[in-house]
């Protein structure tokens, strides 16, 4: 399953659709309109430029090892005590340059899929988005995402993403985002006890 909100569309259909702006914006009933001066075409225009469209932006890889979420609860992790499983299926990614920083939209796709002690109601996942450049992390941040599953015998569907990203642009192309499941602590709490070792 793949999220079409946040899939970016593949070059040919992009200008497929600003072409046939365009061409709305064309058509006039006097015959002597100025194109470019059509408000749907400026909003074309304004909305996308060939900069744009060429730009740098980092691909998404699930982090190996990510992919899938176990949830025993606090039982032990035997497969009769399983709650759920959940998994990713698909991740896509769109970028915009604004103000020397490159903002990206990060979202993935995925499935529930409910185990012998599973209970219908919202399940809460941790899915972190980090960013690298080289070794070092430039943005990482770790969502509780709520998660509805009402079906004990079927799989549910989720969506997420982050709308958030941002990171000064680079001047290579040497930035790779991250996502999946996180079972670590929360930043917060990875936070506070870095402090109290110091």
């Amino acid at each position: 399953m793949k999220s079409e909100t946040y899939k970016t569309l593949p070059f040919y259909q992009l200008c497929g659709m600003i072409f046939a702006v365009g061409l709305a914006g064309c058509t006039t009933s006097g015959g002597d309109k100025d194109p470019s001066k059509d408000p749907a075409v400026a909003a074309a225009q304004a909305r996308i430029t060939a900069t744009e469209l060429t730009a740098y932006c980092p691909s998404v890889t699930i982090r190996e090892g990510t992919a899938i979420f176990n949830n025993y609860g606090k039982a032990p992790k035997t497969p009769e005590n399983l709650i759920y499983q959940a998994s990713i299926a698909n991740e896509t990614r769109s970028c915009q340059n604004a103000g020397g920083n490159l903002g990206m939209n990060v979202a993935i796709a995925g499935k529930v899929v409910p185990g012998p002690k599973f209970t219908p109601g919202t399940l809460t996942m941790p899915i972190r988005v980090a960013v690298m450049q080289g070794s070092n992390v430039i943005y990482s941040k770790l969502y509780r995402q709520p998660i509805s599953a009402t079906d004990s015998n079927a799989a549910s569907q989720f969506v997420f993403n982050d709308p958030n990203v941002s990171f000064p642009a680079p001047t290579a192309k040497d930035v790779q985002v991250f996502i999946g499941f996180d079972e670590g602590p929360d930043d917060t709490q990875a936070t506070a006890k870095s402090k109290k070792k110091k």
